[in-house]
């Protein structure tokens, strides 16, 4: 029997690596079935498992691996890294830490130790589990560039200097962009986007000069990959129909498709431009379907969606002999970020699903909306900036929300801060206390957003703050669990005013609060990204729940608290006016004019 497994198990080990992975899991099966511990075999078919997609069946192999060897490094690391790709930080930190007990010098498991610490805030042992790893491997670009990212943080936190880590992150990249060019590098565009520097659009300061430079070492990376490709950049074609292309992957129920990309499908395809000759390509890089997938696979010329890698994708886009290529996101998605790096379509244009200019010189436009954006936006941008009228985008009317019991005390003003944990700086502390000592009956509501240590470090830098201003903070502050869809909308429908995050404003969390017809106490920020709501107040003609200062916002929102009457006059007017916000035909007429300008049609 032993030696029949280890034939199956050598068959299945060389058949992965060639690619057969079918095959390979079926003869590691066979091995397993043989003998059922045999650890190396369990390993292997993990990772046969793991190169096909099947996250949870390469788990559990890894798993039942590392109950038969407890003491393998290896097994630790690939549980570790399994359980960090699906969020699950906290375990992937206890795993990847006894990898390293096991074996300190396992270079892996500091990348892997670098990627866990980077999202729950603990900037410190990330940059130190990654300059561990370019110790051990010096010629590792993927280490170099995620030691660059992991720079900022993500949560402000006592004793953290803002300004101290955006200097560091700049002389960092710099030192990249140096070693980068200093000798001939086996694949360095293989790093690209291995971390994106996400974290700087949360905070209200001008981002345009460090993002310059990193889209442009993104881009000059990905040029050289695109030269070993022979993927010649697309030239502009005189003949034929207009051929659109959207690449993204959030084609489901997720807010960059539902605030942005739906909208624009579905009225383009249905309008003047698609009864011309346009085609509408989309490229669905997630693996994720839904009703809403299931909408743009109807709706789209051309709808492609599997499992591919992103060399892959780059020559499918490319293939697909595209006019203008659309990107709805560029910043929370690796793959997006290589994409977008590189030159495609002869017109490429970003929108705002993370609302920051993405400093790549491969980005020609910036599709923003005239009510979003400040005065003298364009210098915030490396793109062209092309605001589309209003809102910027084509929402349809959805269905009214239900209410729920919220099991939180009666009678007393809830105050609903909507925003990830990351969202609130430092800042924000000052503002909820100010607000909780003149309405004392107040509760404010937040929510436990993943990863759960990020809100852990919230709550207790609040907690802090409370407890120094001399205010109880449990009896001020409940945190509930994060929400579905459904869910959240019941919560805002019980609740009696909501409070707009500064700096980093959330345009469906405001266009939600809207339709539940709750009051908002809005903020103008300096920035696209600080503006959604007030935006839409302004636009939906209530520009008096706008706030220009950090004292205005505290006097508005005490006072509103305090007047229930008031309230519910604003309530009455959000019904009313909100319907401006809905199925403006303006902006997508001025993106299909947009589309025929710059293709030159």
């Amino acid at each position: 029997m032993d030696a029949a497994a280890q034939d199956h198990f050598h068959r299945g080990t060389l058949l992965a690596q060639r690619g057969r992975l079918d095959e390979a899991i079926e003869a590691l099966r066979q091995a397993v079935a043989l003998r059922s511990d045999f650890a190396e075999a369990h390993f292997n078919l993990g990772s046969a498992y793991r190169d096909r997609g099947d996250a949870e069946q390469a788990l559990q192999a890894y798993r039942r691996a590392l109950e038969l060897r407890s003491d393998w490094a290896d097994g630790e690391l690939a549980v570790g890294t399994m359980l960090r790709e699906r969020g699950e930080v906290e375990a992937a930190i206890e795993h990847l830490s006894r990898a390293l007990a096991l074996q300190p010098d396992l270079a892996q498991a500091h990348m892997e130790l670098g990627h866990a610490c980077t999202p729950i805030g603990d900037w410190r042992a990330a940059v130190s589990h990654f300059e561990r790893a370019i110790a051990l491997r010096p010629d590792d670009a993927k280490a170099r560039w995620a030691a660059v990212m992991a720079q900022i943080p993500a949560i402000e936190e006592p004793g953290v200097d803002i300004d101290e880590r955006r200097s560091a992150f700049a002389t960092a990249l710099a030192a990249l962009e140096r070693w980068s060019h200093a000798a001939p590098r086996a694949e360095p565009f293989a790093a690209v986007a291995v971390h994106q520097p996400f974290f700087l659009a949360y905070q209200e300061q001008p981002n345009r000069e460090l993002l310059e430079p990193y889209g442009r070492l993104c881009a000059e990376l990905m040029r050289d990959w695109q030269t070993r490709a022979t993927l010649v950049p697309p030239a502009r074609r005189r003949r034929g129909r207009l051929r659109v292309g959207m690449v993204s992957a959030h084609v489901f129920n997720h807010s960059v498709w539902t605030a942005l990309g739906r909208g624009w499908l579905e009225r383009l395809s249905r309008r003047r431009l698609f009864r011309r000759g346009v085609e509408v390509h989309v490229f669905d890089l997630g693996m994720q379907r839904d009703a809403e997938t299931l909408f743009a696979q109807s709706r789209a010329t051309r709808f492609e969606q599997g499992r591919a890698s992103w060399q892959q994708w780059a020559q499918r886009i490319h293939a697909a002999s595209l006019d203008v290529l659309i990107y709805p996101e560029i910043g929370m998605d690796a793959t997006s970020a290589k994409l977008a790096s590189l030159r495609l379509a002869p017109v490429q244009a970003v929108t705002w699903g993370h609302p920051e200019t993405t400093g790549l010189p491969t980005m020609d436009y910036y599709l923003s909306a005239a009510a979003l954006e400040p005065p003298g936006a364009q210098e915030n941008y490396t793109e062209r900036l092309e605001p589309l009228p209003g809102i910027g985008c084509w929402i349809a009317h959805r269905s009214r929300p239900l209410a729920m019991d919220l099991a939180l005390p009666a009678g007393r003003p809830r105050l609903v801060c909507p925003g990830t944990a990351f969202k609130y700086t430092a800042r924000h502390d000052a503002i909820f206390t100010a607000i909780a000592a003149r309405v004392p009956q107040c509760t404010l509501i937040f929510f436990r957003s993943e990863p759960a240590a990020l809100t852990r470090k919230l709550e207790a830098r609040l907690s802090r703050a409370f407890r120094a201003a001399g205010l109880d903070f449990e009896r001020h502050v409940a945190f509930l669990p994060w929400q579905n869809l459904e869910s959240f909308r019941g919560v805002l429908a019980q609740s009696d005013l909501y409070l707009d995050t500064l700096g980093f404003s959330g345009f469906n969390t405001a266009l939600q609060a809207l339709e539940c017809d709750l009051p908002i106490v809005g903020y103008e920020g300096r920035f696209l990204r600080g503006r959604f709501a007030s935006g839409m107040l302004q636009h939906i003609g209530l520009p008096e729940l706008v706030a220009r200062s950090d004292a205005a916002y505290i006097e508005l929102a005490v006072a509103l608290a305090n007047d229930a009457e008031r309230r519910a006059d604003l309530r009455r007017r959000i019904a009313r006016q909100r319907e401006a916000l809905y199925e403006d035909p303006r902006p997508v007429a001025a993106l299909e004019a947009f589309i025929e300008r710059v293709a030159g049609r």
